[in-house]
């Protein structure tokens, strides 16, 4: 976490005071301004970090499912340009299979406007 943290905030741009991680990261080696706090943690724990640690809760099965069925568990791809395209193509993959969902849902609901519309011209 030494080298991770400020690595992040230079590519983000953003400072960052607050970190929320899982379990494996307790014995941490962040640095002084890092205020980090762990999954199942009790003491010191505000009601915003509460929120933060439900929206971890949201976001792990998400990445399960990406490393699943979209080929994010094992990178194909070389160096970090390569990460960054596997990552990128797999958001891609999850969200194309979410707009078909989506357009299937739709497609049903105006096929079935359609056949309720005929049926009460034709009565």
């Amino acid at each position: 976490m030494a080298t991770v943290l400020p690595e992040m905030e230079r590519l983000i741009g953003n400072t960052t005071t607050r970190v929320v991680a899982g379990a494996g990261y307790r014995g941490h080696n962040a640095p002084r301004p890092f205020q980090v706090y762990i999954a199942g943690q009790k003491r010191g724990v505000t009601p915003e970090i509460k929120r933060a640690f439900k929206r971890r809760a949201a976001v792990e099965p998400v990445i399960g499912h990406l490393k699943e069925h979209h080929r994010m568990g094992r990178n194909q791809l070389a160096h970090r340009a390569g990460d960054g395209a596997n990552a990128v193509l797999a958001a891609v993959g999850n969200n194309f299979r979410r707009l078909l969902a989506w357009f299937a849902v739709l497609l049903r609901l105006c096929l079935e406007r359609i056949c309720f519309a005929q049926i009460n011209q034709s009565a």
